[in-house]
């Protein structure tokens, strides 16, 4: 190989390990905690949604919705629009 050429692998190989190490990995982890959290919710269990909405599930479809029980009644969302991060804040223990 000539210089020229090792002059321009170094850098293109650095910026592949960073765009792995920095965007690729963390993506799959997260989606590994969703398609988690998803798997585990049952009937009871108190969910926020992406949109703010806070309410019990009622039931869980088998077609990626579910019904949950709000201040203002029933309403049927997709199991995506529930957050898993404002879900976890709000079941999470109360700090002393």
């Amino acid at each position: 190989m000539s210089a020229e050429m090792q002059q321009f692998l170094g850098p293109l190989l650095l910026f592949a390990v960073f765009i792995i190490f920095f965007i690729v990995l963390p993506q799959r982890k997260k989606l590994r905690q969703e398609k988690n959290f998803d798997k585990g919710l049952k009937k009871g269990d108190k969910v926020v949604t992406k949109s703010g909405l806070h309410g019990k599930l009622l039931e869980l479809h088998e077609d990626g919705t579910c019904i949950i029980e709000t201040g203002a009644g029933k309403v049927k969302f997709e199991r995506s629009a529930l957050s898993m991060e404002l879900t976890n804040k709000e079941n999470a223990p109360a700090k002393k």
